[in-house]
């Protein structure tokens, strides 16, 4: 008799387990590169706008040889965009610190739902104060450009220049914090849940 038992030989697979990050590691992550981004872009707006200024120049040689200059604190839009990218420096430099934190150590500095609130609001705020800065350097650089043309005919194109570039970069600041703000959205409502 023969013996006719079939040994077929059993595979034995071991799936290696790959860990991804959880979703709540990629947001800090991401809200982190967000709070760096706003950083880089407040502070370069804000090098710009100080240093806006320029000599007028005149050819019939009215101011003898003290020629005037206009600097960014002789137009109060330029100062209140100067204001709102301090503001929102400030408040960039304690979101960034604390987000560092959390995603060093995993755990956050502010616990419980006023954490949260306070990135949320935050976040909404700062983005409002940004927006509402850019809006007014872009402005009062359309309008000054325009009249200093038609009824001074002073060419202030490299002030207004850095005055709009300046702005261009607070309007890319509240783009980066407006990310950040739906990020903390999702982080609210989930611990809301």
């Amino acid at each position: 008799m023969e013996n006719n038992t079939n040994t077929t030989p059993t595979k034995t697979t071991t799936t290696a387990t790959t860990s991804k990050p959880s979703n709540s590691t990629v947001s800090r992550t991401v809200l982190l590169l967000m709070r760096v981004l706003t950083f880089v872009f407040l502070l370069v707006a804000l090098i710009l706008i100080v240093l806006t200024k320029e000599t007028l120049d005149d050819d019939d040689d009215v101011y003898d040889n003290d020629k005037p200059e206009i600097k960014f604190q002789d137009i109060h839009a330029y100062r209140y965009m100067i204001s709102t990218i301090v503001i929102g420096f400030v408040y960039n430099l304690l979101q960034m610190a604390l987000s560092i934190f959390t995603v060093a150590t995993g755990n956050r500095v502010l616990n419980g739902d006023g954490g949260y609130k306070f990135d949320f609001y935050g976040d909404k705020i700062i983005s409002y104060f940004l927006i509402s800065g850019s809006a007014a350097g872009f402005g009062a650089s359309e309008d000054l450009q325009r009249l200093s043309d038609e009824l001074f005919e002073l060419p202030l194109i490299s002030f207004f220049g850095n005055a709009n570039a300046s702005a261009s970069l607070l309007l890319l600041g509240f783009i980066a914090t407006a990310i950040a703000s739906v990020f903390t959205s999702f982080t609210l409502s989930k611990k809301a849940n």
